[in-house]
Parts: structure tokens; sequence; C-alpha cells
């Protein structure tokens, strides 16, 4: 069995690791060429864009791995059928039992690199190439609205709601064009904040940000009600009390993909004690948990593979058969993303359905052809 697990092994790892390099290779020339767009503005030369695509591929390899050990491990197997060696195999005594518990082991190592990868090189080579590019381009900037964020901080009566917007980052990293809207319990607005700059000091559940050039517009009066005087004031710098930490407002304001699954978690529960919608990252976290798993589903799906007689078609067929499963596999799973945010559908069960269903129709390509071939 030694013997034969390092048959199958050799193989299969040989091709998912040429596939995968293959794809990366193609991922790295198309980001590289998108980048060179940018070249030339604010010094942001080619040496950057290369960097900067370069920081993306742990983040396309992690998003390839499912694909890329369909696609090996089916031309693998389909290699071996072509050749009459899984036949050979299969009558050494490699039954369908110890053939489907190889390739799970297998799998599980590549779910394990996976998650690695997914969830440690990734986001980190992710924020990375955010802040490369935010560097040299003057920053980040998040549209016309910018980004909005809600704060609940302690006060005496417990009914004070904060919104806080931000226009976006500098280059080094630093809050831009910060305002905090306090609002009581009726809905008035009590005290306006605005900032040219800011930073979120590091903390667990409480933060302080530290503010330069705040202009404060309060409508409160004595008493903390509203009244009919306006009091202005300019400060150079200010300290602001807030609930929202460095880790909650990097959530808020990078994109998803520099989101490791224990931010998601956090960030999603941060927006159900704000009583803000939480679906959408609430999906994405049981994606990104369940996302490893993938690679069983796709070690399954392509098992049957090695079933099929060289009669059946080449291996360039089946590989091509491998393309379209994976392609549509990867489109499946980004439909039920989309369907599960407009039906409000269950996260777990939204991110779990794609890989349910091909491992249900793996297996059961698996048993007729275990039984009819």
């Amino acid at each position: 069995m030694k013997t034969v697990r390092r048959l199958l092994y050799r193989d299969i790892v040989g091709a998912v690791s040429y596939v995968a390099l293959a794809f990366m290779s193609l991922f790295f020339f198309i980001d590289f060429v998108d980048e060179l767009d940018d070249v030339g503005r604010q010094g942001y030369t080619a040496g950057h864009a290369a960097l900067h695509s370069l920081l993306l591929q742990p983040g396309h390899f992690y998003e390839l791995v499912p694909i890329a050990v369909l696609i090996g491990t089916i031309y693998a197997l389909s290699r071996m059928a072509q050749a009459s060696e899984y036949t050979i195999l299969r009558t050494g005594g490699l039954g369908p039992g110890r053939a489907l518990a190889l390739l799970a082991t297998l799998g599980a190592i590549f779910a394990l690199l996976t998650f690695v990868v997914g969830d440690y090189m990734a986001p980190l080579s992710e924020r990375q190439a955010v802040i490369v590019k935010a560097r040299f381009s003057g920053g980040m900037k998040f549209g016309g609205a910018g980004a909005w964020l809600r704060d609940s901080p302690p006060s005496p009566t417990h009914t004070h709601s904060v919104n806080v917007n931000v226009a976006g980052t500098g280059p080094g990293g630093d809050l831009e064009g910060v305002r905090i809207f306090e609002f009581d319990a009726d809905g008035r607005l009590l005290r306006r904040i605005a900032a040219e700059h800011g930073q979120v000091g590091h903390g667990g559940q409480e933060a302080t940000w530290e503010l330069e050039q705040a202009r404060i517009t309060d409508w409160r009066s004595a008493g903390g009600a509203t009244s009919g005087q306006v009091k202005h004031e300019q400060l150079g710098q200010l300290e602001w009390p807030s609930t929202l930490s460095a880790n909650v407002v990097a959530a808020a304001l990078l994109p998803v993909t520099t989101m490791t699954t224990v931010d998601l978690w956090r960030y999603t529960a941060h927006l159900a004690d704000q009583e803000q919608a939480a679906q959408r990252y609430a999906i994405q976290f049981w994606k990104k948990a369940l996302y490893p798993m993938a690679c069983l589903v796709m070690m399954a799906l392509a098992l049957p593979f090695a079933y099929l007689h060289g009669r059946a078609g080449g291996v360039s067929l089946k590989v091509f058969g491998g393309i379209m499963l994976g392609i549509s596999f990867v489109l499946l799973n980004n439909v039920a993303g989309h369907l599960g945010l407009l039906r409000n559908w269950t996260p777990w069960l939204t991110a779990a359905m794609p890989s349910a269903i091909y491992l249900l129709m793996s297996l059961g390509a698996f048993t007729w052809l275990v039984r009819n071939r």
C-alpha cells in the first residue's frame, strides 16, 4: 500500500503543482498588465507594479487550489487509466474504498494548505498590496459618500448613537476626512466633529482615536439636551474614545480579501451588536471557513475519471471536462453567495450548498462507475 500511495501522491502532487503554477503565471501577467496603466503617476514605477502583482499571488493561489486539485488529479488519474496502470492497481487490490481513502487523505493535506494560505499568507500579502498601491497613488478613496461606520460608545444613559464617516486613507495609512456625528435617542444631532486626519489606537474592545485639526460643533446645553445655542471649537489635537478598534476599522475600510476567518467573525459580531446588516459578512465568514473543504470535494469529483476506459475519451478531453467542472463550481459558489444575500438564506447553508451538491454528484458518479465498469 505504501508503494501505491507513493505512486498516486507523486503523480497527483506533480500535476496539481504544474496546473497551479500555470494559472498563477497567467494571473500575474494579467495583474501586471493591468497595473501598467498607473506606471509613471506619482512615482509609481514598473517595479512597484510588479511588486503589487506579486503580492496578489497568494490570494490567487488560495482561490485556485481547489480547481488546480481537480484538474491535476483528473490529469494524473486519466493518464494512469489511459496506460492501464490504474487497472493494474485495481487488480492488485486497490478497491474503491481504499482509493477513496487515499485521495481523501491527500485532499485533507491540500485543504490544510489552502487554510494556511487563505488565513495567514493571503490576507497579509493583500494588505501589503493595498499599502503599496496607496503609498504611490495618494491613498485610498471610498467614493463620494466615503465609508460609514456605526459606534455606540458608553454613556450615562446608554442612548447615544454615533455615525462615523471616513473619506479615505492617506499614503501612510492614516485616516483622512473624518466626520463624527453624535445623536440622541430621538435622532437629534448633538455634536459634530470634523477632522482633517486621524489615527486609531490599537486596543481591545475600546480604542482611542487621535484626531488632528478637529472642528467641533456642539448643540448640547449644560444638561446634555439640545439647545438653540451652537458652540464651535477648534482643536489641534483631540482624543476621541470609541469602541471602534483598529481591527474593526481596517475590516470596514479594506477589501474583504484582507480579512482572516477570525477577522470576519469579529466584524460580523460587531455589526450584529450595532444592529447593522451582517448577512454579507456572515456568508463570507462561512465561505472562507468551509472553502478548504472544497479540496476534498474536488478529489472525490476527480476519482470517477480513473474508472473511465481509455476509449471513453483521451486525457485532453477529460482534462477539458475537469476545467468545465471547476468553472461551474466557481460559478455556483458565487451565485449561491449572491442568492443567499438577496434571499436572506442561512449563511452556513449558503456557503456549504455548492460543495454539498458537487460531493453528492461525485459520489453518485463514483458509485455508478464502480458497479457498472
